[in-house]
């Protein structure tokens, strides 16, 4: 054994917390080192206290010397599909070390416990680190699976150019970029229009559910994304409000061909979830047309959303003017690997996925 891992495991314990008796202890930590403090406490009892599938896997780091607690991390549960069944997966969220104690012994000490507790809670686990936490995820050897890419549509191109060129010259250049964009896909527009009807709402509703049953879901992994799902993961926190665009036929609006789960920041629509009767094989331009339609009759000057999975989503986006702009790794973890063979990537990923 490395003496120094075995100097760091004297100097911090670990214990598998309980997610009512040390909400406290956990809040405490996240002071300072994790996102906002006012969110801390409403995100806590949503996600550790209201989580319908049972409370998140909490461990907590203990520093001997001055005992005190100084380090959490946690594993949500998620129901996920994998060839076919349904699997206990959990998404790992809200790792904070303060700051004296933010190096990697005290970090590697506290996921190997989640890891070694999680082996009989959970088939796999999966994450989103950042770029200093990536390094703990190799050494615990998670698998980056796939990388979350952030795709963007501008609407309106004002702001944009008047951050590179002076305003007499971007204020009308942003309007003839404007108006290309709203009339190059014209004739297609008015072809696919035909046949989707689109609305917003604020809530959930069974035919998301029909959907979800009549549509392909692939071999997996992929989140459930069921009523049950949508309404927890948007409906039950509010840090941001979620409306849905749901999309049907003009001539049957009990049946949905598609819905996107969205929420509107600093003029940006922020797509955080979607889902399509094409179901993990792919979405239609049309879909990705009405969406486009839809965010610039509410006054958004562009579009974002994050996704991995089919490649026949991503072309389409692409053909319908989307960029990519940035990606960030995805890491996943077996609890053996004879589950995990042939389970490299997943299905159908999205902002959703992760914690909030």
């Amino acid at each position: 054994m490395n003496p120094a891992s075995t100097e760091a495991s004297q100097v911090y314990t670990t214990r598998i917390g309980d997610c009512v008796q040390d909400r406290d202890t956990v809040v405490a930590i996240w002071q300072g080192n994790l996102g906002q403090p006012a969110r801390h406490a409403p995100k806590y009892d949503w996600f550790y206290l209201g989580c319908p599938w049972g409370q998140p896997l909490l461990a907590l780091l203990r520093h001997e010397p001055s005992a005190t607690w100084i380090g959490t991390c946690a594993a949500g549960p998620r129901r996920m599909l994998w060839q076919g069944r349904e699997i206990r997966a959990g998404v790992l969220v809200d790792m904070a070390v303060t700051q004296r104690h933010r190096s990697l012994g005290p970090a590697l000490i506290m996921q190997s416990a989640l890891i070694a507790a999680a082996a009989s809670r959970f088939e796999m686990i999966y994450g989103f680190p950042n770029p200093k936490s990536l390094a703990v995820a190799k050494r615990l050897e998670y698998t980056v699976a796939c990388d979350l890419v952030r795709y963007s549509y501008v609407l309106r191109y004002r702001r944009y150019l008047e951050r590179i060129m002076l305003p007499p010259i971007a204020r009308p250049l942003a309007w003839v970029l404007d108006a290309i964009g709203r009339f190059r896909h014209l004739p297609l527009y008015r072809i696919r229009k035909a046949g989707v009807r689109a609305n917003w709402q604020d809530c959930a509703d069974s035919r998301m559910d029909a959907l979800w049953q009549k549509s392909p879901r692939g071999d997996g992994p992929i989140t459930v994304r069921d009523v049950a799902f949508l309404t927890w993961r948007f409906e039950g926190f509010d840090a941001a409000r979620t409306r849905y665009l749901v999309l049907c036929a003009p001539r049957d609006p009990e049946t949905l061909l598609a819905w996107f789960a969205c929420q509107v920041l600093d003029d940006t629509l922020h797509v955080r979830d979607f889902w399509s009767d094409l179901g993990a094989t792919g979405l239609a331009s049309s879909h990705i047309d009405a969406l486009v339609r839809a965010s610039r009759q509410i006054g958004c000057r562009a579009i974002s959303i994050e996704y991995a999975g089919s490649p026949h989503t991503v072309a389409a986006l692409l053909a319908c003017g989307f960029h990519e702009r940035s990606r960030r790794p995805v890491i996943i973890r077996w609890s053996s690997v004879a589950q995990g063979s042939g389970a490299r990537t997943f299905q159908h990923l999205t902002a959703a996925d992760e914690d909030e």
